[in-house]
């Protein structure tokens, strides 16, 4: 009864040896991979996802004159889905009208108290002036009565001849009066309507300018095209619901498919590669088989913090050689931007480089005589390899990884000196 149970004890050890001689085997072979030391081009990549967009567009605008009627932002009501083909002249949306249909009904009770102010103030001077010429035209009457007087007392004794003579100088002055009075009076009433004229006329002006604007919360397209959503501060697009301000009342742009560019941002510890007129090397999520070429045109010279982002990042602008029907704004891209590219030069994988301390890097080599250290000179990374600047020669083997044994191999320092020079591209 005691043997099956012992043959299966022993069958479980050999098993599990065999199980631990594979698995060591395994790991041992995986440790131990070589790869050889290789010559030629070598390129300096900055990888970054980017966004379609035309390179010029028309935008479409709401009322310029928001600022000028005191409206300084309102939200867009209406808007045509995006991607939307419009002729010149199409209607593609509209903006809230209640703030500015508050501001007319104001301006046209403005306007009846000011027409009524005019008509008041047109029958008051009416009156005024009325009854100052009434006296005037009295006055003239009684400078005659005492000139008929003194006419008629030339007979009488000297001191009713000068009474007459007096009563015709007071009239004479009186009427003189009257007549400097009226003018005063008249001054007076043109100025207060053409003060009353003025209120009327910017009153009226107001309204024209409201209605006039109000006109233009109707949106149409000023050119044919593709209607496109413009993006916010924030990334976000302006939609149904998104406020358009006084500032800066772009609706929806109407791009030119034909030329094209890729809005990307790259992040501080690399834009420091990035210069303009590098190539680029464009994907397109959408089309995984479409390869596109490019160019940088732009590079911000002040960074910025993008949402969900941590570290700061810097926009560039590349512009896409080819013109394609295919291309659509909002398409993501996948940019490869050749920062620099050399030729004839000895590289290896990142995955080969060990380091000792903070300055020397070393690599596990294959020798005739067996494993060594071997300190290495590091020029330019990419994201994958490495440039060898010393300590390395065509076709060396070195290890992808540390293999059984590194701790005594023996380490090999720098003699020779390597020198690695830029290709013109």
């Amino acid at each position: 009864m005691k043997k099956p149970f012992l043959w299966g004890g022993v069958g479980l050890v050999v098993l599990l040896g065999l199980i631990w001689l594979l698995t060591r085997t395994t790991s041992s072979a995986e440790s131990e991979v070589l790869v050889p030391v290789t010559k030629g081009q070598f390129e300096i990549v900055v990888t970054a996802t980017g966004e379609l967009e035309a390179k010029n567009s028309v935008n479409i605008q709401g009322p310029a004159a928001m600022r000028a009627i005191g409206i300084w932002n309102t939200k867009i009501e209406q808007l045509v889905p995006e991607g939307t083909v419009v002729k010149k002249g199409d209607q593609i949306g509209a903006l809230d009208r209640s703030e500015i249909g508050n501001k007319i009904r104001e301006a046209e009770t403005e306007l009846q108290k000011i027409e009524a102010q005019y008509t008041q103030t047109r029958l008051d001077t009416s009156l005024t002036l009325r009854e100052a010429r009434d006296n005037v035209e009295n006055l003239r009457f009684a400078v005659q009565e005492r000139d008929l007087e003194l006419q008629q007392s030339k007979y009488e004794p000297p001191a009713t001849i000068r009474q007459a003579e007096i009563s015709k100088e007071k009239a004479q002055r009186e009427y003189e009066q009257a007549r400097e009075n009226y003018r005063i009076k008249r001054n007076q009433a043109i100025a207060k309507m053409q003060e009353v004229q003025a209120s009327l006329n910017q009153v009226q002006g107001s309204l024209n300018m409201l209605k006039s604007v109000m006109g233009e919360f109707t949106i149409h397209a000023p050119e044919g095209g593709m209607v496109i959503y413009v993006r916010e501060w924030n990334g976000e697009k302006r939609k149904v619901g998104s406020a358009v301000g006084a500032w800066d009342p772009t609706v929806a742009t109407l791009p030119d498919l034909t030329s094209m560019i890729s809005r990307t941002y790259v992040n501080e510890v690399d834009i420091r590669k990035i210069q303009n007129q590098q190539k680029v090397r464009i994907g397109l999520d959408a089309f995984p088989d479409k390869k596109l070429t490019g160019k940088v045109i732009s590079v911000a010279n002040v960074g910025e913090q993008r949402p969900n982002a941590d570290a700061k990042v810097f926009e560039v602008t590349i512009e896409i050689n080819e013109s394609d029907t295919t291309l659509r704004p909002a398409m993501t891209t996948s940019n490869q931007i050749v920062a620099g590219k050399y030729d004839g030069v000895l590289h290896i994988p990142l995955e080969c480089l060990h380091s000792q301390g903070d300055s020397i890097s070393y690599v596990f080599k294959k020798t005739s005589i067996g494993l060594v250290r071997q300190q290495v000179l590091v020029g330019l990374t990419n994201e994958n390899e490495a440039i060898v600047q010393q300590g390395l020669t065509e076709n060396d083997q070195v290890y992808l990884s540390q293999p059984q044994g590194a701790d005594k191999a023996n380490l090999v320092m720098l003699e020779d000196k390597q020198l690695v020079s830029k290709t013109e591209d």
